[in-house]
């Protein structure tokens, strides 16, 4: 079991030091987690393969669904709590609600996707996750025969 004092570090060797909070603020001003100077995006979702300033291989990262959502949540929040407040305040009809929160929702999702993608990858970054890390290591005694024999 670990001491009180003693440091758990996940994701490998630790050859360099990765703050998760720092990479993550990094990922989500569009910039590399590992430097903070290089772009993080080729295109609105498209991400480098490697980082211009630095060289830090991003090829890796996987954030696939968790970025939309974090979207999710936090649009249909805000959504909720506004469309209920003014709902409360002002008497108005559907089509009025509609014509008002559905612009909002599309706007505010366009916003705040790519700086959430930028801080997923951050995230898997710090955490050494899918390939960021060191390689896997290979054991070098195992049989390559199908069936054992």
């Amino acid at each position: 079991m670990n001491s009180p004092t003693e440091v758990t570090r996940f994701g490998g060797g630790a050859n360099i030091e990765r703050p998760l909070g720092r990479s993550i603020m990094r990922g989500l001003a569009c910039r590399c987690p590992a430097c903070g100077s290089g772009k993080l995006f080729k295109a609105f979702l498209k991400p480098v393969a490697t980082c211009a300033a630095c060289g830090e291989d991003l090829s890796h990262q996987r954030a696939d669904d968790l970025p939309p959502y974090i979207v999710i949540m936090i649009v249909g929040h805000v959504l909720l709590g506004g469309y209920m407040m003014t709902d409360m305040i002002f008497v108005m009809s559907e089509w009025a609600h509609l014509a008002i929160w559905v612009p909002i929702a599309v706007i505010t999702s366009l916003l705040i996707i790519q700086p959430i993608k930028g801080s997923v990858i951050g995230l898997q970054w710090a955490l050494r996750m899918h390939g960021f890390g060191s390689p896997p290591e290979i054991p070098d005694d195992y049989d390559t025969r199908y069936p054992p024999q």
